[in-house]
């Protein structure tokens, strides 16, 4: 396995992390994701830990918490061996403040998550939404706080535009507080948003991308094909409404890229989406998910092989998208010599 340090912090991550959001299986949501009891996670943990991915995210909001219980249950007398990624912030209750990034809920929120994971530290704490109605400043100061006191080790956002990150820093910066070193953000072939403005940012501040869903919403497992019906088991029937949209003929055309790399590499579609997100500038980690031990086995084969420059360049132009100004490049070389694009 390759390990990458988690954005200008020090601390190395392996290149996959597995995204517990598949044990639990509570909720509309998490049940089409998948239903992991504790013996079947023991099982998919000891597979992760026998090819060096050490790194298993959740959140309290996964399964109504039953993802941290069950993660902390199979990682009892290993938890020394392992990082622990969670999140909070999101509605984790029906109280008034049962959510948000208020003093109150991080705090709150962080001892319910320790409680639920079965330890007393969490290597990587990430706030799940920017809350608009908490100072920045007080924001930090909690979370710094919860550092100093050995609670927390590293600090990361996720879904944050730009503009809110980069004040969150700011606010970092201006009175000494921890800063944010990861970004869980969501990019694959069919969501490259994050390039516009996130990874710039992220070079600019070292912020370490944590990819998740990078197979777009299960749209890049290989078994979604043009003018045909979604095949019986995808999750797509029931989590739709969720997804991030896609242009459909978009979508299509990184499929038959995709399939043309497949036959000639012999590698699965999703192990070519998956390499393709690992060459990707600022990327430390791609949180991969698996609901069996066959899915899971495949998705570690994405690492230990790199595409070819080719390959990547037939990646990149199948799913190229214009982005919106200011972002794309609308200026003339000289400019342009001065403001590199990032990508």
């Amino acid at each position: 396995m390759d390990y990458r340090y988690l954005g200008n912090s020090g601390f190395k991550v392996p290149a996959l992390g597995f995204g517990a959001g598949t044990f639990g299986g509570k909720g509309p949501l998490f049940s089409a994701w998948g239903n992991t009891d504790t013996e079947e996670a023991k099982r998919l943990i000891d597979i992760c830990l026998e090819a060096g991915v050490n790194l298993f995210d959740t959140a309290d909001v996964y399964s109504d918490g039953a993802s941290e219980s069950i993660l902390g249950a199979a990682l009892k007398g290993r938890r020394e061996q392992t990082i622990i990624s969670t999140k909070l912030t999101l509605r984790a209750g029906d109280g008034p403040n049962d959510a948000g990034a208020s003093r109150h809920h991080l705090i709150s929120g962080v001892e319910r998550a320790l409680k639920r994971l079965g330890t007393d530290y969490i290597d990587l704490l990430q706030l799940h939404h920017f809350d608009a109605m908490t100072p920045v400043e007080q924001v930090m100061s909690t979370l710094d706080d919860l550092v100093r006191a050995g609670k927390v080790r590293y600090l990361g956002a996720s879904n944050f535009s730009g503009w809110q990150l980069m004040k969150s820093q700011a606010a970092a910066d201006r009175h000494g507080y921890s800063r944010f070193v990861a970004n869980q953000t969501y990019y694959s072939l069919i969501g490259r948003d994050y390039e516009w403005e996130l990874m710039p940012l992220g070079l600019d501040q070292g912020v370490g991308a944590v990819v998740w869903s990078p197979l777009g919403w299960g749209r890049l497992t290989g078994k979604i094909r043009h003018g045909q019906p979604l095949p019986d088991g995808s999750r797509l029937h029931d989590t739709a409404s969720f997804a991030p949209p896609v242009d459909e003929e978009r979508l299509y055309r990184v499929v038959d890229a995709l399939d043309a790399i497949a036959a000639e590499t012999g590698k699965s579609v999703p192990q070519i989406a998956l390499n393709w997100l690992l060459q990707r500038p600022t990327v430390s980690t791609v949180l991969i998910g698996a609901r069996n031990e066959q899915q899971l086995r495949q998705n570690l084969d994405a690492v230990g092989w790199n595409l070819s420059r080719e390959q990547v360049t037939q990646l990149d132009a199948a799913s190229a998208i214009t982005p919106p100004y200011p972002y794309y490049p609308y200026w003339n070389g000289q400019f342009a010599e001065r403001n590199p694009p990032a990508v």
